[in-house]
């Protein structure tokens, strides 16, 4: 008999599934040795950079609301802030827009009240000719709460508009009278120190537009 064999048996390999649990276990104990949070650090990620962010965008203005009372931007500071331009008398775009902004806007507010009240929305007209403080005041009126809408002098809109950088000219005049505005179509997310994060997918159309707003307005609005 062999005693030297039956002294020291052979050795054979690890298989693959050993060598993974011994790897799962060391592991698993320099987590334990770096103590509860070490866990909690390795499924944080860094905060996503705003889409806008550096752009710009945003600026003084001094506009009216309907009662005529003077508001600037830094009226709304501390707000988050949606920033639509355009006029009353589009027959089309406009309104699409600004109902689908409001429609998200408020699909956000029933999912997250508190932040929500943290949010203005805001109608700059591009058309201040036609658009009287009582013009847009009606206008804001048709899509509800909180939907404010602005007005001013040419000067003070044409002011607006470049600070947002925001294209906008007289077009064509329609038959029997009345005419177009040629504009920027463009939803603002601005935050509440008034720097641009992104923009809402308002023309998206009924069906897709307002939750894809909700959503947009959930992701950053905190």
């Amino acid at each position: 008999m062999n005693r030297h064999a039956m002294t020291n048996p052979p050795r054979f390999p690890l298989g693959r599934n050993a060598l993974r649990r011994a790897a799962l276990g060391r592991a698993a104990a320099a987590l334990l040795a770096l103590g509860p949070l070490a866990g909690l650090a390795a499924c944080q990620q860094p905060p996503e950079t705003p889409p806008l962010a550096g752009a710009k965008i945003g600026g003084e203005f001094t506009l009216v609301d309907r009662s005529g009372r003077t508001l600037t931007w830094g009226s709304f500071n501390g707000r988050w802030r949606i920033v639509y331009f355009g006029y009353t008398f589009c027959p089309d775009v406009c309104p699409t827009d600004v109902a689908v902004l409001m429609k998200g806007y408020r699909q956000f507010a029933k999912e997250h009240p508190q932040e929500a009240a943290m949010v203005q929305p805001i109608f700059i007209s591009v058309d201040p000719v036609r658009d009287t403080p009582a013009r847009v005041g009606e206008f804001a009126d048709a899509f509800g709460a909180p939907l404010l809408a602005l007005t001013g002098s040419q000067e003070q809109v044409d002011e607006a508009a470049r600070a947002f950088a925001v294209y906008h000219a007289r077009g064509k005049d329609l038959p029997g009278g009345g005419y177009l505005v040629d504009h920027s179509r463009a939803a603002y997310l601005m935050d509440p120190d008034g720097r641009p994060i992104a923009l809402l997918p308002a023309d998206l159309g009924d069906q897709k537009g307002p939750p894809a707003v909700a959503a947009e307005l959930a992701k950053w609005v905190k």
